[in-house]
């Protein structure tokens, strides 16, 4: 199988890439997996052709349906929750296997997602078909998921990190495979022109005599993930067969004391600054925690909740892009909003946004770690607050710093289309 391998790379010049597989969270109503499916697709059709035929395995087919349209070139395949046969019989018709989810080589969420990656990539390593990660990232493991990922992973032709700390998290794991580092695929993510004055038209659908500024707040429940095997749970921890939240007593405590900060954070930009605040959840499965937060506010009728189940990722981006400051634990709130310049403060519970902000050299100054040690939770909104009234009383050195970032890492997500490029057709040395 090796020397087969060999062969084909060695060939690669006068290979015929007809048929792509692009493997990632798709039909998740996720604004981060859809605006990077879409400019990816972009990115193919550039480099391989109008006529490239797509093949997009999802759990969810009327999700993705919502952002994807099929056609006789593209085609969306419904796969069980146990996936394993189901994706080895697609990956065999394939000419090219790109996972093109962004959070690749990490079990935050869960370690069926990371599984599902590194069996498509055995999968097309064992049929000889070139395996690229395109514009990926990397983060904590368990030990038995990091052995998995240094067998499995330097079983890839080439991975691309979206981030540099991603690439030497993954070096640093013992993966040998080729890693070169770029930025984001949402970097150059176009929204439709139908989708602008989205937060006007959204807003005022509610609250049409409110003429404040807006403040976003980007949410996530740290504390239901990851999503857990088991062959029976409660129907409300269900996130689909066999997979269910991480629910506890504990936890349930920790996700209420989230909400009341959010709250008592929201209620206090309203008094003290006069600010609107649109509680974003860029995943649908945010909405909970979003619903309870505008609930526990004492100035609800300021606030409004703007989901990726209701709107699509043109909708939601020129939100983000609308606001005069964000407040985010979703990385692709952070990259989306980097456009208009928005200013911004990350409050991470993984290594994606931490690695983004690292990358662009803002961490100490517009990152918080969130900690697990709840002992120290109430620090860390202190520090928040201090943050959120020196960016908004004065907001003019981040939006120039955030301005210079987004233009250098537009530069390096166009750098994605020349990798791929490079390895089909030139196969040159792709290291850096």
């Amino acid at each position: 199988m090796e020397t087969e391998k060999n062969k084909l790379k060695d060939n690669t010049n006068s290979k015929k890439f007809k048929k792509v597989l692009l493997m990632g969270y798709n039909g998740a109503n996720n604004t981060g997996s859809e605006t990077r499916l879409i400019s990816i697709i972009e990115d193919i059709r550039t480099v391989l052709g109008k006529d490239v035929k797509l093949t997009i395995p999802t759990l969810n087919e009327k999700n993705l349906r919502r952002y994807i349209e099929e056609d006789e070139h593209l085609k969306i395949v419904p796969i069980p929750s146990i996936y394993f046969f189901a994706l080895k019989e697609i990956v065999k018709k394939q000419d090219l296997v790109l996972l093109v989810e962004g959070s690749c080589y990490m079990d935050t969420w869960t370690s069926a997602l990371l599984w599902a990656f590194l069996w498509t990539t055995r999968c097309a390593y064992n049929q000889g078909i070139p395996c690229i990660a395109y514009a990926v990232d990397s983060g904590e493991l368990s030990r038995f998921n990091k052995f998995l990922v240094k067998k499995e992973a330097n079983k890839t032709d080439l991975i691309i990190t979206r981030t540099t700390y991603a690439r030497e998290r993954l070096i640093d794991i013992g993966v040998k495979a080729p890693i070169v580092s770029t930025a984001d695929c949402a970097f150059t993510f176009e929204t439709k022109l139908e989708a602008k004055n989205s937060l006007k038209k959204i807003w005022n659908s509610e609250n049409p005599a409110s003429t404040e500024g807006f403040v976003g707040m980007a949410v996530v429940d740290f504390h239901l993930w990851p999503v857990v095997i088991r062959p029976w749970g409660r129907k409300v921890n269900l996130y689909k067969w066999p997979y269910y939240f991480s629910r506890s007593r504990s936890r349930v405590l920790r996700s209420e004391n989230l909400s009341r900060n959010w709250a008592r954070e929201a209620d206090r930009i309203v008094e003290l600054h006069s600010k609107n605040i649109i509680i974003i959840c860029m995943e649908e499965l945010d909405e909970p925690l979003a619903i309870e937060i505008k609930n526990r506010m004492k100035h609800s009728e300021k606030a409004q909740i703007v989901s990726a189940g209701t709107y699509n990722a043109s909708q939601i981006t020129e939100v983000l892009r609308s606001l005069e400051l964000l407040i985010t634990s979703r990385y692709h709130a952070g990259v989306l909003s980097m456009k208009a310049s928005v200013p911004q403060i990350g409050i991470g519970h993984d290594q994606r946004l931490k690695g983004l902000y690292k990358d662009i050299k803002i961490e100490k100054e517009l990152f918080i770690d969130y900690p697990e040690d709840n002992s120290k939770v109430e620090v860390i909104w202190k520090s928040l607050s201090k943050k959120v009234d020196q960016l908004i009383e004065n907001p003019k050195h981040t939006k120039e710093l955030i301005r210079k970032c987004y233009q250098k890492q537009v530069e390096l997500s166009l750098n994605n289309k020349k990798y791929l490029k490079n390895f089909l057709f030139e196969h040159e040395d792709v290291m850096v």
